[in-house]
């Protein structure tokens, strides 16, 4: 069997309609248009959007106000207690490792380091961004903090 040989199974498809070819066809005169009105003509139905006089769907919506920040740093969280569940104790935390572990999603994303939960062993943690409270369960439990820099992008385009 070939590709050419392939064929349709038997009524799975139809002959399209030949409208508007007489009035024997059953389709013939005004071919499915109905008799006079707006979508009768020949011309197109009417403008894009326009219902009838009503209030079209978009004038109805409110306009969009304010504008994108194209300067906004878009922190990655992590909560202490999915790092105390991934990491040994005296393990560096960076943004790799952290990506290592399945915790980010994306290396080159600045991380800010949240405190949900628990930690009992000391962690040293190279991130972007730290809440004082993880900071002070940090240190509390023998770990150390050093704040990484982030720079941000000030040559993108104006929006």
């Amino acid at each position: 069997m070939k590709l050419h040989d392939l064929r349709p199974d038997g009524g799975a498809t139809r002959n399209r309609k030949r409208i508007g070819r007489g009035t024997g066809s059953g389709r013939g005169k005004t071919a499915g248009r109905g008799t006079k009105g707006q979508n009768a003509r020949a011309a197109n139905g009417g403008l894009r959007g326009f219902e009838g006089g009503q209030l079209s769907f978009l004038r109805r919506l409110p306009r969009m106000r304010g504008f994108n920040n194209r300067f906004k740093v878009t922190y990655t969280p992590v909560n202490l207690d999915r790092m105390g569940e991934r990491f040994e104790a005296d393990a560096q935390v960076t943004p790799a490792a952290l990506f290592d572990t399945g915790l980010l999603g994306n290396s080159k994303q600045p991380v800010v380091v949240l405190a949900r939960g628990e930690i009992d062993k000391p962690l040293h943690l190279q991130v972007h961004r730290i809440s004082k409270s993880a900071r002070e369960k940090i240190e509390a439990a023998g770990g150390t903090v050093d704040i990484l820099p982030f720079e941000v992008n000030r040559n993108l385009p104006r929006s």
